[in-house]
């Protein structure tokens, strides 16, 4: 992480989620690739991303303030496992850089256990909480061979790991091959993963036997990959449907109009009813996120009028004529 999250968006440490979404938004339509061509404009608009994708979320953004840039690091029942006792082996030292050591979080249970174990593995994890035997323990080995729980003999299964994806909206809309590589205690591992087109925010993505090694003769864990699509500076997700923003002038609202609309799938003609105003929603039926068993989702536009920010002295004068004629009044 380059900066704290919190000056990474410019917002205090204080700020509501509406705040930190507005924060965000500013920035992203700043320094977003397909707007911003200065080379540096893309690692910036990295930057605020993974700000805003742990901010946004209460869970992530409590983690952050009580573990600072360390807290992928840390286990998520870590504080459940301290109120009851289980943390004797994390020693003196404190969290940062200190070795799991002797018990660990302790107890028989503290090996491989059974099938199904969930390890959360977010990509580019490090094992950097030095020595000792507990790390293995607690992470249940992470691509490593199995040992098993303590005394257990014969084939031990492996255990299910997770991961996360992040996916910008296009690739979840669009699916397609994706060259994944995670980093665990015995190094990086790459893996092609194959998207299904119209993948969701939460949706899991499983890799078979690509998790948690079995001792002996048992059966290899299953690596689940779970999707999340990063926020976007032009369109919005809901289930399955988009909204996005169409920017119509004064004279296409009034007489309508077609207009051509960039969507994930491709540009697509907008038909503006005559008397439109901001605010009106269009549908475009089955325009949203594709959907393999079942229909797709539906694209709503909302219309955005927006007025020249310079006049010519004709386009001013035709104005002056239409307010002069006009019994139009907005504001009943």
């Amino acid at each position: 992480m380059a900066r704290d999250y919190y000056e990474a968006l410019g917002v205090s440490r204080e700020a509501t989620t509406e705040e930190i979404q507005q924060a965000y938004r500013k920035l992203a339509r700043r320094y977003h690739p397909d707007v911003n061509k200065d080379p540096a404009a893309e690692e910036r608009f990295k930057e605020i991303n993974d700000a805003y994708q742990v901010l946004s979320d209460p869970g992530t953004r409590g983690r952050y303030d009580r573990f600072g840039p360390d807290f992928r690091r840390i286990p998520e029942d870590y504080e459940e496992r301290m109120a009851a006792g289980a943390g004797a082996g994390f020693g003196g030292a404190g969290l940062r850089g200190a070795g799991f050591g002797g018990a660990g979080f302790g107890g028989a249970g503290a090996g491989r256990g059974g099938s199904g174990q969930r390890v959360r593995v977010t990509p580019g994890f490090e094992a950097g909480f030095g020595g000792g035997g507990g790390f293995e323990d607690l992470f249940g080995d992470l691509f490593g061979a199995g040992r098993g729980a303590r005394g257990a003999t014969g084939p031990i299964p492996g255990a299910d790991q997770e991961a996360e994806l992040e996916l910008s909206l296009e690739e979840a809309y669009r699916g397609g091959r994706r060259q994944v590589t995670l980093a665990g205690p015995e190094g990086r591992r790459s893996y092609t993963v194959a998207i299904p087109p119209g993948v969701m925010d939460g949706q899991r993505i499983r890799l078979a036997g690509q998790g948690g090694r079995a001792s002996g003769d048992g059966q290899a864990g299953d690596l689940y990959l779970r999707v999340r699509i990063a926020p976007h500076p032009r369109y919005r997700v809901s289930g399955r449907h988009i909204h996005l923003t169409v920017a119509v002038s004064p004279w296409e609202a009034a007489l309508g109009a077609t207009v051509p609309v960039a969507t994930p799938g491709g540009e697509v003609k907008v038909h503006v009813p005559a008397g439109s105003s901001s605010g009106r929603r269009l549908r475009l039926r089955g325009e949203g996120m594709p959907n393999r068993r079942g229909a797709p989702g539906d694209l709503y536009a909302e219309i955005s009028v927006m007025v020249p920010a310079k006049l010519t002295d004709r386009e001013r004068a035709l104005f002056e004529e239409l307010a002069a004629i006009s019994t139009f009044d907005p504001r009943t």
